[in-house]
């Protein structure tokens, strides 16, 4: 029987040996979220890039340029990093140059330490992603790209909703793994109210943004796709 592990944050990332298994990368609010967004509205592909200064060289190129740092949206950039920005169905087709403080990072992370196979996970796609992962037959880890290198409360709760799902096929190899399965399952069905008490929600309320965010990247199944990194790039 396969494995399954939780990593709380990017900084944990070192100490396990990703070769061979599937990484799913979690970033909840927001970056998964946005890019399951993305490509259901139909964007081709997204390329996750490390620096602003970095993302912003695509502007020349055939790319829109989108960039969130402290959950705002960087100035000149033609998107940030909030799922309702994405379903823009002018973006269809597009290609999009994409970094934001944490998700891009744990994903160029997953990737330099070898991962087989790199996926993006959210409650948006929570069935689509549990039954690729299913299929793949790989030991998956599900990395939480967290705060700044901090642990954050809903990217641990998904990672506890898909290990919680997978549970009967793949085998918990870590205390991580069975406590974010027990956060999960004691919140199952108010997930919206528990991530708004996490940190992160509470910067948006800081922030006085003007769209609800957190109860629409709490969503379950929004999408069927699930994206993937092929190379440099995100694809579906």
């Amino acid at each position: 029987m396969k494995s399954i592990e939780v990593v709380y944050s990017p900084k944990l990332l070192p100490l396990y040996d990703l070769n061979g298994k599937l990484v799913v990368v979690i970033d909840i609010l927001r970056a998964s979220s946005t890019i399951c967004v993305a490509f259901e509205t139909g964007v081709n592909k997204v390329l996750p890039v490390a620096g602003i200064d970095e993302c912003y060289m695509f502007k020349d190129f055939d790319f829109l340029i989108a960039a969130e740092r402290n959950a705002v949206k960087v100035p000149t950039f033609d998107l940030g990093n909030s799922p309702f920005e994405f379903q823009n169905p002018l973006l269809a087709g597009k290609n999009i140059a994409f970094t934001t403080t944490n998700g891009t990072k744990a994903l160029k992370m997953a990737k330099m330490q070898g991962a087989k196979e790199i996926v993006i996970g959210s409650f948006l796609n929570l069935s689509a992603l549990c039954k690729h992962i299913e299929a793949q037959q790989l030991d998956v880890v599900l990395l939480c790209a967290g705060w700044k290198d901090k642990y954050n409360l809903e990217d641990s709760i998904f990672a506890g909703a898909v290990a919680s799902q997978l549970s009967e096929q793949f085998t918990k190899t870590d205390d991580a793994c069975i406590a974010a399965i027990d956060l999960y399952e004691h919140h199952a069905d108010k997930l919206a109210e528990i991530i708004r008490k996490s940190s992160h929600a509470n910067r948006f309320q800081l922030l006085h943004l003007h769209t609800d965010d957190v109860a629409f990247c709490s969503q379950l199944d929004y999408t069927q796709k699930v994206p993937k990194l092929l190379g440099e790039y995100l694809v579906v």
